[in-house]
């Protein structure tokens, strides 16, 4: 399997300087081998391999002392970065999007070079961890989790983010397979994500949204005063970090409660259904987009999809149409306004929390969906009243996943 693990780098003054320096070489040569490609094309009426043009960084180096400077892998990695986005550009046209051209990069576009196969290695120098650069330098590195000792190392990608900082990412490959999720799963829930509570399931257990309410109020007084600062000037400067720091002050935060939420799911359960959310959509619609946005749903699935990949248990997106209308307990559907939270069956008399009866539907199609030779109905007992307490999600960020049942259990109980 591949695994990413990124690390925060230390480097000192002269070490931001090379690190910038080389970023900038390898922008120039990305820029160079664009023009290198469309100069290609007009000659030959075909574009170019990408052999064919990475065979030309030798002649370059002749007259381009720069290039000579940075390691050779990292050269051919930059023109496998063209190609790479040539290709993105490909497929979004075949899949009927309109497309342009590759632009020239920027100084601010491009933040990060990778080193591939070789030129790069973690060492322990003067009582501290260093990543070892060929033609750059050792550089300290806060190794703040252990990378397994059977990974194989294969690349590490070296970016600045907007907030000036550096960070590295290991491309690791391990030599093992992820186990195989079992035929007749036991442990099975069905989650159903919301604005207010972000996660209702059908284990009895509710979170609550992250509140960055304090985070987003900081954002904006900073970029209000980032509007009245000089265009280029030093002091826009300044402040341009500090509004960078603010985004990714959230990014950070938020992205730690999904990483926490989505780990208890993957290793806790045989069989995750989730809703198969169309969020591009959802987001096009002009009531609500912005609460959508910032629940980052799509990044919420995404993550936990590898994570049930990783751990062996099955992950099921399910049709999401009429999960919060049809009746877990009879299947009759019943319009409902979304300020109405409650889930009342005029058929049966089934009531439960609007998003417990939803998580039940899901669940129900996520069994069926993966053939487990089972049927799930939901019995009344077990389905969430309405105004059940839930679980704070600072609870989720402090604790950990590995200990969410046991807080959430106290929750409900207090």
């Amino acid at each position: 399997m591949y695994y990413a693990y990124k690390y925060r780098l230390e480097p000192s003054d002269s070490h931001r300087e090379e690190l910038d320096r080389h970023r900038d070489i390898c922008r120039q040569l990305y820029n160079h081998t664009r023009y290198r490609l469309n100069q290609y094309q007009n000659e030959h009426g075909e574009l170019p391999s990408m052999t064919t043009l990475r065979s030309e960084l030798p002649d370059l180096k002749k007259w381009w002392d720069d290039l000579s400077d940075v390691y050779s892998k990292v050269l051919q990695t930059v023109v496998e970065r063209l190609f790479d986005n040539l290709k993105a550009l490909s497929e979004l046209k075949q899949n009927g999007y309109g497309v342009g051209q590759l632009k020239w990069k920027p100084p601010r576009e491009f933040r990060s070079f990778t080193y591939s196969q070789s030129g790069f290695k973690l060492d322990k120098k003067g009582g501290q961890t260093v990543l070892s650069l060929s033609k750059l330098a050792d550089i300290p590195i806060r190794l703040h989790r252990p990378i397994p000792a059977d990974a194989d190392l294969k690349q590490v990608t070296l970016k600045k983010e907007p907030t000036g900082e550096w960070f590295a990412t290991f491309g690791v490959e391990m030599d093992r397979e992820p186990p195989e999720p079992p035929e007749n799963p036991e442990r099975c829930v069905g989650i159903d994500v919301g604005i207010l509570t972000y996660a209702h399931d059908t284990d009895g257990h509710a979170v609550e949204s992250l509140d960055l309410s304090d985070e987003r109020e900081r954002l904006e007084r900073e970029q209000r005063k980032l509007s009245r600062k000089q265009h280029g000037s030093n002091n826009y400067e300044t402040q341009r970090r500090k509004v960078a720091e603010c985004h990714a002050d959230l990014r950070r935060k938020r992205r730690d409660f999904l990483h926490k939420l989505s780990a208890y799911y993957a290793r806790e359960y045989d069989l995750v259904a989730v809703e198969d959310l169309n969020v591009k959509r959802m987001m096009e619609s002009p009531s609500n987009s912005g609460n959508t946005a910032s629940a980052a749903w799509r990044t919420f699935l995404s993550l936990l999809e590898y994570k049930c990949e990783r751990e062996g248990t099955h992950f099921v997106a399910v049709e999401p149409a009429g999960t919060t209308k049809e009746c877990a307990a009879c299947g009759v559907s019943t319009d409902k306004p979304l300020w109405v939270r409650e889930h009342s069956c005029p058929s049966c008399g089934f009531t439960a929390d609007r998003d417990a009866n939803a998580a039940w539907n899901i669940l129900s199609r996520g069994i069926k969906q993966v053939g487990a030779g089972r049927s799930e109905s939901p019995p009344v007992e077990t389905a969430l009243p309405t105004g059940t307490t839930t679980v704070p999600a600072k609870r989720v960020v402090e604790a950990g996943s590995p200990t969410l049942k046991e807080r959430t259990a106290s929750a409900v109980s207090e």
